[in-house]
Formats: C-alpha cells, structure tokens, sequence
C-alpha cells in the first residue's frame, strides 16, 4: 500500500538517525580498504591567492574574548589598508564598479566617520563633530569633490588608535554606550562584533575595486 504522510516521516526520520550513527561510529575509508586513512593533503596551488607582502598579523585561535574580537577586528583593519596599498594614486576615487558609488577613497573617509561614530560619539559619549558629514550633505564620505586621500588615509588611522585605547581602557566587555539615532544601550562587546561585520563588509568591496583598478587580488 502506500505510504501515509506519517509514516513517510518517520521513515525519513529513522534513515537520517541511521546516517549519523553509523558516520559516527564508521572509521573514514579510502577505497574500500575499511582503515582509517588521513585527508589527502590540498595541493597550495588551489587555495585561494594570498596577498603577496601582506603585513597583517592573523588573529590568534587562543585568547580570551576581549583578545578574539579585537585580534579579529585590526586583522579586518589590515586588510582593507592593504587593498588600498599601492594602487594607482589617480584613481584611489574611481567608482570602478558601476552603478555602485563606492571607491577607495570614499571607503577610508566612511569608516574614519564609522570609527569616531560607534567608539568616541557612541560607547565613549565625547563631544565631537562627525567626519565627513552634515545635516545638509550627509553623504560627504563617498560623493566628495576634492581631498587629499593621505591625508584622510591619516585621519582613519588617527580614528583607530582612538577606538584602540578606549577598547583597551574599559574594565569590561559589558560596558555600555548608548546609541544617538534611538536612544538604546549597546554593550562594547556587540560593538566590536558589529564593527567586524561593517569592515568585512567593506573589505569585500575593497576586493572588487582594487581588482577593477589594477587586476591585484588576494585574501
């Protein structure tokens, strides 16, 4: 006869249970030898591109949370100052991936501003004006008509050690800022898991841009 609803589930139900347990239970073979066999080791040549002269430190596996997430947080910051590194100096405010608005230049200038944002205007409640923004011109960070990028390169790399040493000077990763758009609390530790996620963002589309530019790719 055929199979009611029910009882097509629990026979799903019983296959699945079956799979896990014997790929539990069962050593790996290769080749039907039934010995356990070590992975096969993946040739260099296809993991993905490094970036060659990369400077950066990779975060490390051990430490405790505050050790994890700020390792994880400069690993990010690294990495988007390599892309810009060595790109042609004319074009660091080319949009090269249409229709989007993003470039080089623009990214340093928005996350110098997302820097002082969350970490000095936010979490440490300073009295300080916003980069590259007014009530008028919000947007100045990507649509800008001059500027200097060193001299903004500069002022991020200012705005990063800022963060670094309020980060280092709070007692405890459950201090609290307060966010300005609604008035809600925010602890340090979601903070720089947020921060993570805005430069991971940001480095993928540093990825993309420096490729466009000048054909440079690596992790």
């Amino acid at each position: 006869g055929k199979l009611t609803i029910a009882s097509g589930r629990q026979y799903h139900s019983a296959a699945l249970a079956r799979v896990d347990t014997e790929s539990q239970s069962a050593p790996r073979t290769v080749g039907g030898k039934g010995h356990p066999e070590p992975m096969t080791e993946i040739p260099e040549k296809n993991y993905s591109p490094a970036w060659s002269d990369d400077t950066r430190r990779p975060p490390s596996p051990m430490g405790d949370e505050r050790a994890i997430l700020t390792g994880f947080l400069d690993w990010h910051r690294e990495t988007f100052a390599l892309k810009c590194q060595g790109a042609p100096a004319d074009r660091l405010a080319e949009k090269t991936v249409p229709p989007s608005g993003l470039s080089l230049h623009g990214l340093v200038r928005h996350l110098a501003g997302v820097e002082r944002w969350w970490f000095r205007l936010q979490f440490a409640g300073e009295n300080l004006p916003m980069l590259y923004y007014s009530d008028d011109d919000p947007g100045q960070d990507f649509e800008f008509a001059d500027g200097n990028f060193a001299d903004d390169f500069a002022v991020w790399r200012a705005e990063c050690e800022v963060s670094r040493r309020i980060v280092t000077e709070a007692a405890s990763l459950d201090e609290t800022g307060t966010r300005k758009r609604d008035g809600q609390p925010f602890t340090l530790r979601w903070l720089l898991v947020d921060l993570i996620a805005e430069y991971a963002r940001h480095d993928g589309h540093a990825d993309l841009i420096r490729e466009r530019l000048d054909g440079r790719i690596g992790h």
